[in-house]
């Protein structure tokens, strides 16, 4: 099984963290690729950075897809994943569903812990577009400018676990969602310290993306997430463009 975690942010340091993550979690025979976005922002806090990290993801997506039985959106949020599920004749997930789906199974209420303020009105925003807001506790936050995306759990451990602790205590969560890709790996370091489950939403894509995979469900031809139909276009990558031309050969079968 290959699947292949698409990093929406320039941070290399990210991809690494990403990477190391999504090996730990999964199976012994499933291989993990990772890929950095070519452009846009070190990393997403609001609705205009995940514009331009979703149109990153798909011209990554659309190059790469045929070698790989499922693609992971790899920034919380989950920016363009509805696009690319229309797109793409394989599963695709994102950390922020994928943590949802596996927080909301642990317990009744979940809180997340964020790396910004800015962040969390698209936070809340992708929650709400999972059906799952009533359940949502809290979304606590860091409050301190972030000097190294790829050192933020190094730098700000303590207080992150410190946030954790007072979503369970003061906001009654029954499971944290600790939040982005540049925390993957901390809910394992720190559930030992934490009251409740703590979901990490990479090691959670892993486990549901090999799960779709094994379940080898058929590509929708028909419904809101059918292929894009066919239409002219104009100054789009080959890739992009090859993908949208798969809405023909698709329209052909149905």
């Amino acid at each position: 099984m290959r699947l292949l975690f698409i990093n929406p942010n320039i941070s290399d340091s990210v991809s690494e963290l990403i990477g190391s993550e999504a090996r730990r979690a999964a199976s012994l025979d499933t291989e993990i690729s990772v890929l950095t976005a070519p452009f846009g922002v070190a990393y997403i806090e609001t609705r205009f950075e995940a514009l331009i990290g979703a149109y990153a993801t798909a011209t990554l997506a659309a190059e790469h897809y045929a070698k790989h039985d499922a693609i992971v959106v790899a920034a919380f949020g989950d920016p363009g994943l509805a696009g690319l599920r229309e797109a793409l004749p394989i599963p695709v997930l994102g950390l922020t569903e994928s943590a949802l789906m596996s927080a909301s199974m642990l317990g009744q209420r979940y809180s997340i812990v964020a790396i910004s303020r800015r962040i969390t009105a698209w936070y809340r925003e992708t929650v709400e577009a999972n059906g799952l807001g009533q359940r949502l506790a809290s979304i606590r936050h860091l409050d301190q400018p972030l000097a190294d995306i790829g050192r933020v759990q190094e730098d700000h451990a303590d207080r992150l676990v410190a946030l954790c602790e007072s979503a369970v205590k003061d906001d009654g969560a029954d499971v944290i969602i600790i939040a982005g890709a540049p925390l993957a790996g901390l809910a394992r370091t720190v559930r030992d310290r934490i009251a409740v489950p703590v979901v990490d939403g990479v090691s959670s894509a892993v486990r549901h993306a090999e799960t779709l995979v094994a379940l080898n469900p058929r590509a929708a031809r028909s419904g809101s997430f059918a292929p894009p139909p066919v239409k002219p276009n104009r100054g789009l990558p080959p890739g992009i463009e090859a993908l949208l031309a798969r809405g023909a050969n698709e329209g052909a079968k149905s």
